[in-house]
């Protein structure tokens, strides 16, 4: 009988770390969700004047989507270990206004990357406070 116990109580015990993992990974799962609801409550709230900016990483390189009213301004920097590929687009509504992208022969650096999608949006934001 007392060897019974033991087994009970580690079989508990295990039970409870698995419950309280399971809670973790069902919160963690949940979180990115809520917070996207409240990002989408902030920008629907947001005054039309003000410039919505986006950065997402995708492997070596990074994304970068602005948005203001219908416009909408995209830069991706695309890294790969022979070349970078650099799209850039704006569009207002469903019309495009700009479509480019070129190619480099080499991997860009993330100080490069980095470089690039500051230099974007900083050039979006002085032609939107020219404007």
């Amino acid at each position: 009988m007392l060897s019974v116990r033991p087994r009970s109580a580690r079989l508990r015990r295990a039970c409870l770390q698995t419950s309280s993992l399971a809670a973790l990974a069902l919160a963690l799962f949940l979180c990115p969700v809520a917070l996207s609801g409240q990002a989408v409550r902030a920008a629907d709230s947001a005054p039309e004047s003000e410039l919505q900016i986006d950065i997402t990483r995708i492997g070596l390189g990074k994304e970068v989507v602005i948005t203001k009213g219908r416009k909408e301004w995209f830069m991706r920097v695309e890294v790969t270990p022979e070349n970078s590929v650099v799209v850039r687009q704006e569009k207002e509504g469903e019309r495009y206004l700009l479509d480019e992208s070129e190619m480099h022969d080499r991997a860009m650096t993330p100080a490069e990357v980095d470089a690039a999608i500051t230099d974007f949006v900083n050039s979006v934001k002085t032609r939107q406070k020219a404007q």
